[in-house]
């Protein structure tokens, strides 16, 4: 009698109490599979046909799994499979492993400071004082005090029309003469944030020669890999995230937003504070966000247990209504347990899973998917390479 291919990790106890169904034959909609469930057929998913065939409410969804699990080839066949339904995507790329997709596709991966900067600042003026906002308070390790808002405030009104695209450079003008005083003030301190963004250490990133860059391409890949070990990582993500999001609105054309190693923006007070506003307009807005994470205890780096911080790294979580759980260790799946609420079963499988399968959860429903990917989606998803 010939092996079974599959392990015995699992018992039919454990796929309903699961909610998978011993003959899960996936989602049921159209298009392209992703991979074959566990006891059942091809297993299609799309974040806005699964809400438009009220499978979920929210089109938001996270990917977690130890290193070299499959999170980044599950990663790019989403997006060639978007492409083909005529979606848009953008991806934040922290460490420059989406060259081979963008080669694949024809277009040049984005590098802010090198290729181009990136004026963020783009439509409702409240939504971009909100930004402004937070990449100063994420700049200075903390949040603005009354006095420095206030000034802040006034400046923007004052000076900063609706199709100004040198905001940092603007209001820097209007406040140089503070930068020679020397008894420290809410304004000088906020002068010299500013200073840091035109001419300081992050110069080059937000104002620069010619203009903006633009993301009008189809896919637009974001290369941060430049910044993958400073301390500006999680305030250069979150600049990106905001463009991105105003180029997928303004196309009117639903897209992902990948934001891969979001473990640098969970650990960013500020930033977890303004993404919870723009995640709950991920569907009026036409937007699939996908966190991509490795060790889910990096969720530990936004807070200690209870507090404000930690909790609302773990509702963004929550609130990814879609999860693609791949194999974690005993002590994360735990941690991934308490995030997401996951039952004991649930958890203990985690632990189990085969390279390449992942647990998949979208609103009440459950699918064990062992990710198959074809020809196309091997050309551009081998992040294995350079250990050949």
């Amino acid at each position: 009698m010939p092996k079974s291919v599959y392990s015995h990790w699992a018992t039919s106890e454990d796929f309903t109490n699961l909610s998978v169904s011993l003959h899960d034959a996936g989602t049921g909609l159209p298009g392209r599979s992703l991979g074959i469930c566990q006891r059942g057929g091809d297993f299609v998913f799309d974040s806005f046909i699964a809400y438009a065939n009220g499978l979920v409410t929210n089109p938001n969804m996270v990917l977690a799994g130890a290193i070299g699990v499959g999170k980044s080839t599950l990663v790019k066949m989403l997006l060639l499979r978007g492409i083909g339904e005529g979606r848009r995507g953008v991806i934040i790329d922290p460490k420059g492993e989406y060259g081979p997709l963008a080669e694949a596709l024809g277009v040049r991966p984005i590098t802010f400071g090198t290729n181009g900067w990136c004026n963020p600042f783009v439509g409702d003026e409240v939504e971009n004082l909100s930004l402004l906002r937070t990449m100063l308070s994420s700049l200075q390790s903390k949040e603005l005090s009354s006095e420095q808002l206030f000034i802040l405030t006034n400046l923007w009104r004052e000076n900063i029309r609706a199709e100004e695209t040198r905001v940092f450079r603007v209001l820097l003008t209007a406040l140089e003469s503070l930068l020679f005083e020397t008894t420290p003030t809410p304004g000088r301190d906020l002068a010299l944030l500013l200073h840091r963004f035109v001419h300081g250490d992050l110069s080059g990133y937000f104002d620069g020669p010619g203009d903006p860059v633009s993301l009008n391409a189809g896919v637009n890949i974001i290369d941060l890999s430049h910044q993958w070990s400073g301390e500006h990582l999680s305030l250069v993500a979150l600049t990106a995230i905001a463009a991105a999001q105003h180029t997928l609105v303004d196309s009117s054309i639903p897209g992902y937003l990948v934001i891969d190693e979001a473990w640098a923006l969970l650990s960013d007070h500020e930033a977890v504070r303004w993404l919870q506003g723009s995640w709950k307009l991920a569907r009026s807005r036409g937007i699939s966000h996908i966190l991509v994470l490795h060790r889910w205890s990096d969720i530990s780096a936004a807070g200690d247990h209870g507090s404000v911080q930690r909790e609302r790294a773990s509702g963004l979580l929550r609130e990814c209504e879609t999860s693609w759980l791949f194999r974690q260790g005993v002590e994360e799946a735990s941690e991934m347990a308490l995030a997401l609420g996951l039952n004991q079963n649930e958890a203990k499988l985690l632990t189990a899973l085969p390279k390449g399968t992942a647990l998949v959860r979208y609103a009440s429903y459950r699918s064990v998917v062992a990710i198959e990917p074809d020809d196309a989606d091997r050309q551009v998803s081998d992040t294995d390479e350079a250990m050949r």
